[in-house]
């Protein structure tokens, strides 16, 4: 039954991509596509030839996509194909993670987890599958299940999860800080970012090969940004205004103190993980055991890259899934409010982007403050994160409990 939803939910989720406004699958026809065929044409290959907004090993998907739309292309021509590759992709990638998460039997924690993916799926609609997040997230899900038997297999898998989209790499910071054999994690890690380099450069990276963080410095306020909430209000009652930004490709807002406030927002984030990360580290030193410390530090650096971020694509909210998922397998007892607030997350976004997004651009009031509870929600995920981590008990404690 767990196994029927979750195909079913795949092919729901696919299905709504054709028939939501907004255009929800809008990326993967208007960039991913041309960005592959670019590459297989002869033509500039992103990350390679030229700068691109992505970790370089985000190609990989999208040509595997195009390869897998090749035998409809000319039956539903080349949008069409690559659309439906891109959906027998992303449940593919899904299907093998599930797998690995329930396996034959499954525990209750697994199928808890289980039904727990598949109705944040349902519930976020088609931005959980028409975006290369969703290849990270099958990714984060296995390299984070296999961290405690496999640790440098599952660390090798996050890094390169992490050079697809960066925030696998928070589950790596996390596992160096809370797992027993950091030393060999942090290594893992190392080996694998040296190797992916590497390659990157013989195939003439160079110059772009750090293309991903530095082409994001230039832009502005993203609508839909935790710290762009007082901005929507003003457009709102005309003191502000939302603009779409040609080069970033995304609607940004213009108002006094915007920008400003968004190259704040980076020293934040660093300044954020850092505290985050702080916390974890004394906890570990104190003797915090793997199960209890891992779960809600990996949430918190996630949801520290979100509630800081100066973009906030509906998408971030894929992030949420993997840790929580892990929260329930390797502590299932204190997952449940994290859960339910990822799940209520999911579908808070779900209704302003793509159901309510025009009138999100009009500044109207019912989406803004949709909007509004949303990015309150993160908020209040971040604390919630952070005080199950101090909550986690040291070693001389745990054994008494």
């Amino acid at each position: 039954m767990l196994w029927a939803a979750f195909l079913a939910v795949h092919v729901l989720v696919a299905w709504q991509g054709w028939v939501y406004p907004s255009q929800p699958m809008g990326d993967v026809v208007l960039v991913y596509e041309p960005w592959s065929a670019s590459a297989v044409t002869g033509g500039a290959i992103v990350g390679i030839t030229e700068p691109w907004v992505y970790p370089q090993l985000a190609l990989l998907p999208m040509l595997l996509a195009k390869l897998l739309a090749w035998p409809l292309m000319g039956i539903v021509g080349i949008s069409g194909a690559y659309l439906i590759g891109w959906a027998v992709l992303v449940t593919a990638a899904d299907a093998v993670a599930f797998g690995v998460l329930v396996g034959r039997t499954g525990t209750a924690s697994r199928r808890s987890a289980g039904w727990f993916w598949t109705a944040a799926l349902l519930l976020l609609g088609p931005i959980a599958m028409y975006r290369i997040d969703a290849v990270a997230v099958a990714l984060g899900v296995i390299g984070g299940l296999w961290l405690i038997k496999r640790p440098i297999v599952a660390t090798a898998l996050l890094t390169a999860a992490a050079w697809i989209k960066i925030w696998p790499g928070a589950l790596v910071l996390a596992a160096v800080v809370a797992a027993r054999g950091r030393i060999r994690v942090l290594l893992a890690a190392a080996a694998a970012c040296a190797a992916i380099v590497l390659m990157l450069l013989i195939l003439g990276s160079g110059r772009h090969i750090l293309g991903f963080l530095t082409e994001q410095t230039g832009r502005g306020m993203q609508i839909e940004a935790v710290a762009a909430t007082p901005f929507l209000w003003m457009a709102h009652f005309g003191a502000a205004s939302i603009d779409y930004s040609f080069e970033i490709l995304t609607f940004q807002v213009a108002a006094p103190g915007a920008e400003v406030l968004a190259g704040l927002l980076t020293p934040v984030m660093v300044l954020v993980v850092a505290a985050v990360l702080a916390i974890g580290i004394v906890k570990a030193t104190r003797g915090a055991s793997f199960p209890r410390l891992f779960p809600p530090l990996a949430l918190a650096l996630v949801v520290t890259l979100i509630v800081t971020n100066k973009v906030g694509s509906p998408q971030f909210q894929t992030w949420l899934i993997a840790p929580v998922i892990l929260w329930i397998i390797f502590d299932r007892t204190r997952s449940g409010v994290p859960a339910g607030i990822v799940l209520v997350l999911c579908a808070l976004t779900c209704l302003i982007y793509p159901l309510n997004y025009d009138a999100l651009l009009r500044a109207e009031m019912l989406p803004v403050l949709v909007l509004t509870i949303r990015n309150l929600l993160l908020i209040v995920l971040l604390v919630i994160g952070v005080r199950a981590m101090l909550r986690v008990p040291a070693a001389r404690m745990a054994r008494r409990t």
